[in-house]
């Protein structure tokens, strides 16, 4: 086992968020713009739903609401194409299943600790 695994359980997770802050740190944009061009850019990339699960709450977070979304696939249609936008909106909207189960699941665990 390497010194990294023994201090860290979660190697990709927290090299996706370092990568997140150091994009975050080195950018101009605000952060309502920069997830709009991030959200673009998962499109473009076919990005599985887990992406748009992962930025769904600093999306919220930064004002982003679904017809800002809607919005986006609009604005990058002509780029992408039908394929790409049909494949996001369906991953978008399994991204927000998840994150969905997820806070549901939290709040479960959370009652029971209650009780």
């Amino acid at each position: 086992m390497s010194e990294n695994e023994t201090e860290n359980d979660t190697p990709v997770s927290d090299t996706l968020l370092a990568m997140t802050i150091t994009s975050l740190e080195n950018s101009d944009l605000g952060p309502r713009e920069l997830m709009i061009a991030r959200i673009a850019a998962l499109v473009a990339v076919d990005a599985p739903a887990a992406s748009y699960a992962l930025n769904a709450v600093p999306a919220t977070e930064s004002d982003i609401d679904l017809d800002d979304v809607e919005d986006i696939l609009v604005a990058v249609a002509p780029i992408v194409g039908t394929t790409r936008i049909v494949s996001a909106a369906a991953n978008i909207a399994e991204g927000l299943g998840l994150v969905i189960a997820l806070a549901e699941a939290e709040l479960e665990d959370e009652l029971e600790a209650e009780d």
